[in-house]
């Protein structure tokens, strides 16, 4: 089955009661039961929804996974997967990383005594140079958040395969429209829906996929002990969504093309980062590992200062400046002072997020009103 048929077929059955093509919102928070123990297979909305159920469904076929898990956030399930190690544990993280995802590891999980190694994830030996035997996960992310770097998820899985651990990839920005890591070796794969998957800036949710029955004995144990768990109207919101990814991510691809290529035409633009274009670094790994680019763009002023950053995004009119990314709608954001803020400053420097760096959420416009709005805003 291609994509675009799973997205819309995956996991929903028409409603058995009254035949509603779309999934219910069962806004219920427990269900009766005919004996102790005997009930209809949901006894209680942490432990499993009849909303829910589908969307898990659906998460998982669209990353050709066996096992689907959501969440209240993408946060909630990163939370989840390091709630699966122990004190001692170690784990090798890409260096570049979305700003919540670092402010976790590094301000919370590394108080219970799990220690947290961030190397340049592109080249593998890095990898390796850090992997001693407490080593039990690599968490990815490909394309990295807010530098777009392109790590080998193949290359790495097959230089741990003899390892006891896990390989972990945030698929967020590339999407499973665009990049499927449990097919490439990875063991889970975690988004966070709140961006592509649900791509209209209205639901908050996260997920996390896998393949090994253990594994998501594990994950479905934490799920529903923890209860980071998305609210039923929530499921239905996601479950909308996915039905049109397809579609947006073709939108989302060509709008941020055009825009990239046209942000290197600007005098004031120093370097421009997406890993469509020729000049990026990952380029050839992208075209292999990925059916597109995304939507993700980021670039670099020549005045290298915050202060010009600032009066770039105070003059945007169809980009809007907010946090968040995926959506239908265009955002611009300086990570600097928001989405990577929680990172020591020396650390932004040390890994390349410039005091002038922006990133883009492209959106689906009309492209012309898109470059025609940076074009006055960095004019």
């Amino acid at each position: 089955m291609k994509f675009g048929t799973k997205a819309i077929h995956a996991g929903v059955e028409p409603d058995p009661t009254t035949g509603a093509i779309m999934t219910p919102i069962y806004q219920s928070t427990t269900f009766a039961q005919a004996s102790p123990g005997k009930h209809k297979g949901y006894e209680y909305a942490r432990t499993q929804n009849p909303t829910r159920k589908p969307l898990e469904a659906a998460l998982a076929a669209l990353e050709n996974a066996k096992y689907g898990f959501a969440f209240a956030s993408g946060m909630a399930a990163t939370d989840t997967i390091i709630k699966m190690l122990r004190p001692g544990d170690e784990v090798i993280c890409a260096q570049d990383m979305y700003g919540g995802t670092y402010r976790i590891f590094t301000r919370l999980f590394s108080e219970f005594g799990i220690k947290f190694h961030f190397v340049d994830t592109r080249d593998v030996a890095n990898v390796k140079a850090v992997l001693t035997p407490n080593t039990k996960l690599v968490w990815l992310e490909t394309p990295t958040n807010p530098l777009l770097e392109i790590s080998d998820v193949q290359a790495i899985c097959q230089a741990l395969k003899n390892e006891d651990l896990m390989v972990v990839v945030d698929n967020t920005f590339a999407t499973p429209y665009l990049q499927n890591p449990l097919d490439l070796g990875a063991h889970l794969v975690t988004h966070s829906s709140t961006k592509y998957l649900g791509g209209h800036s209205d639901v908050v949710g996260g997920a996390i996929m896998c393949n090994d029955s253990k594994l998501a004995e594990k994950l479905h144990f934490l799920q529903n002990s923890c209860g980071a768990v998305p609210a039923p109207l929530d499921c239905f919101l996601l479950l909308r969504s996915i039905k049109t990814l397809h579609l947006r991510m073709e939108a989302h691809n060509k709008n941020a093309a055009i825009v990239a290529k046209f942000l290197e035409t600007i005098p004031s633009v120093a370097k421009v980062i997406y890993p469509g274009l020729e000049s990026h670094n990952g380029h050839e790994l992208a075209k292999k590992q990925m059916r597109g680019f995304g939507g993700m763009v980021s670039f670099i002023l020549k005045d290298d200062s915050e202060e010009a950053a600032f009066r770039c995004l105070e003059k945007v009119k169809v980009f809007t400046l907010a946090e968040s990314l995926g959506g239908v709608e265009s955002l611009a954001c300086h990570p600097g002072t928001m989405t990577h803020a929680s990172i020591p400053v020396e650390r932004r420097l040390e890994i390349g997020i410039r005091p002038s760096l922006i990133r883009l959420s492209v959106g689906v416009e009309d492209v012309e009103d898109l470059t025609a709005d940076l074009a006055q805003a960095l004019r």
